[in-house]
């Protein structure tokens, strides 16, 4: 698989990363559901055994649990892929989730983080999100810190904006970002990707597939039957009137993948990887099949044509 080099660092990752958000399981603000640890250990071991070489996840997904699950899977394994996650996002006894950017707290996020996942240092250390603002510098420089002594080999910002990064960037480099990015969400397209491809910053793009949304496996019935804590349930996307307009363009997506071999959820993913500022994509699963249903989006290149069709799509609109 072709590797990219991510901003200023001397990793080189593959297009698409696994994503660990929902592997977290149950029993958190955040949460996809209820999930079997043991096929979620099955799909970071299929997704590796097809050539993907990093993992991104965080310490709140799950509230710790899909760090240890990560390092669950990773153990024994004589090479390993590259491991980023992220700190900012904190939680109390109770499980309430709040937001921290001090110093002792960020600190201490990167000892649990390391001890979880069975690490001496991570790759990438991200600040989850910028909250509250006016900690930004407080915790960058804690970051900053952070790399100075070898916890982390390089940092990276997930949610930023382009007045937040600049300030981060007086500060210290930033090797990559990590914006919301796929065709039902272009907002990075404005301002974060024409930053970065100019400043030679990485873009790990999140949610490529709209969360699932734009798979091809999802369906208005599916919808309906996503558990009571599943975090989409609240999602705008998975709501009228954008599910309708949402499931349409899946079918578009379909038709696509059908002239050339892949899911839905490649063409979407492609999509993504299509713009030069993107390094890779942040894609997760949460079952072995779910990998052989986008590892393909990896090696496959839109053509004019079918841009041209998603894009006429969304003029119909």
């Amino acid at each position: 698989m072709v590797t990219k080099q991510l901003g200023n660092s001397d990793l080189h990752i593959t297009p698409i990363g696994f994503g660990a958000w929902a592997i977290g399981g149950a029993g958190w603000e955040f949460s996809w559901g209820r999930q079997d640890d043991n096929e979620s250990i099955a799909a970071i071991k299929s997704a590796l055994d097809a050539g993907i070489n990093w993992i991104d996840t965080a310490a709140v997904y799950g509230l710790g649990h899909s760090e240890e699950i990560v390092a669950r899977a990773l153990e024994g394994m004589t090479t390993r892929p590259y491991v980023f996650t992220k700190c900012s996002r904190t939680w109390d006894e109770k499980r309430n989730i709040g937001y921290c950017l001090k110093v002792e707290s960020i600190r201490r996020e990167c000892e649990d983080s390391l001890k979880r996942l069975k690490l001496e240092t991570i790759d990438l250390y991200q600040i989850h999100w910028p909250v509250p603002d006016e900690d930004i510098e407080e915790g960058w420089t804690a970051m900053a810190k952070l790399k100075e002594e070898g916890k982390v080999r390089y940092i990276g910002a997930s949610n930023f904006n382009v007045a937040q990064i600049r300030r981060a960037q007086a500060i210290a480099p930033i090797t990559s970002l990590q914006p919301r990015y796929s065709l039902i969400h272009r907002e990075a397209e404005t301002e974060i990707l024409p930053m970065a491809a100019k400043e030679n910053i990485g873009v790990i793009a999140y949610s490529p597939m709209g969360s699932g949304l734009l798979s091809g496996a999802m369906t208005r019935q599916r919808v309906e039957g996503l558990s009571a804590e599943d975090w989409r349930r609240r999602n705008r996307d998975f709501q009228e009137p954008l599910l309708s307009r949402n499931l349409r363009l899946v079918e578009v997506l379909r038709a696509i993948g059908a002239r050339h071999g892949h899911t839905p959820g490649e063409v979407a993913v492609a999509w993504v990887l299509r713009n030069p500022a993107v390094t890779g994509a942040i894609v997760g699963a949460r079952r072995p099949s779910q990998v052989s249903g986008i590892i393909g989006a990896a090696q496959f290149s839109l053509d004019e044509a079918d841009i041209e069709e998603i894009e006429a799509f969304f003029k119909e609109c």
